[in-house]
């Protein structure tokens, strides 16, 4: 695989193509939503599940079936946990960001449309509204008819893919790039596919050691307000890698 590092200095100042993609577990929010679920209210064998799938025994989607099945907690429970999780504050300024610039923005995620939304749409913070225009493609949640149990669906795909993930992170992204060069900012091992397959990838925490074992280019980050200031300064560099010369295989990252 070609890599190349690209300096601003060199290109002119043109609007970008490129589409950013944001996990939300860990990413978006401060704490894994499904993580602070499962070790408050489920069975302790969840544990041996998670190791199950670390060990690459098991999917995502298979994984997270199997630990939902052993949470227990009514509606108001996983609401009052949820309410607590903080999001990222710089989301907001990474939002007006690709909004200026013209940037499509989507969510993609292993986690859970009820944990996804339930967060970004407190009253406090405004949120849902801004993504108006953005998908959120995820995996579904809803309590199920037994009092405290929650039932799981996969449709994003239906049929799993080839790694079993309980979303295909690479099919979201090539079905809804709209651009040549896909962005990709991400914190965990349910992110490697879509790093593997973007052009830009901004990583923290689990998804850093993936990418230098995997031998992939990526700017780190702590928080969305670093991202939102790399994609202001790399949009020269962005100009010049989109358009038809533009090819998938070079991978870049941003400047500091």
């Amino acid at each position: 695989m070609q890599r190349a590092i690209a300096s601003e200095m060199d290109v002119l100042m043109t609007e970008p193509e490129a589409t950013l993609f944001l996990d939300f577990d860990g990413t978006i929010t401060r704490r894994d939503a499904t993580d602070a679920i499962l070790e408050a209210f489920a069975d302790p064998a969840w544990l041996e599940v998670e190791h199950a799938w670390l060990a690459g025994r098991i999917g995502s989607r298979e994984c997270l079936r199997a630990q939902m099945a052993l949470v227990s907690a009514s509606t108001a429970d996983v609401d009052a946990l949820l309410d607590g999780i903080e999001v990222d504050p710089g989301l907001e300024t990474l939002l007006d960001t690709c909004t200026v610039r013209g940037i499509p923005l989507h969510i993609i995620s292993d986690g859970f449309d009820y944990c996804i939304r339930r967060i970004l749409s407190r009253p406090d913070r405004g949120l849902l509204p801004r993504l108006a225009s953005s998908q959120i493609v995820s995996s579904g949640l809803a309590p199920d008819p037994r009092e405290g149990h929650w039932r799981t669906t996969f449709a994003e795909p239906q049929e799993p893919c080839e790694h079993n993930c309980a979303t295909c992170k690479p099919a979201a992204m090539k079905r809804l790039a709209a651009g040549d060069l896909m962005v990709f900012v991400g914190d965990g091992l349910s992110d490697q596919h879509a790093a593997a397959l973007a052009d830009i990838v901004f990583a923290k925490d689990k998804l850093i050691s993936f990418c230098e074992s995997a031998g992939i280019l990526y700017s780190p980050y702590h928080t969305l307000d670093d991202v939102a200031r790399a994609v202001e300064r790399m949009l020269p560099t962005l100009a010049r890698l989109s358009g038809p010369s533009a090819t998938r295989s070079r991978k870049v990252v941003p400047t500091a």
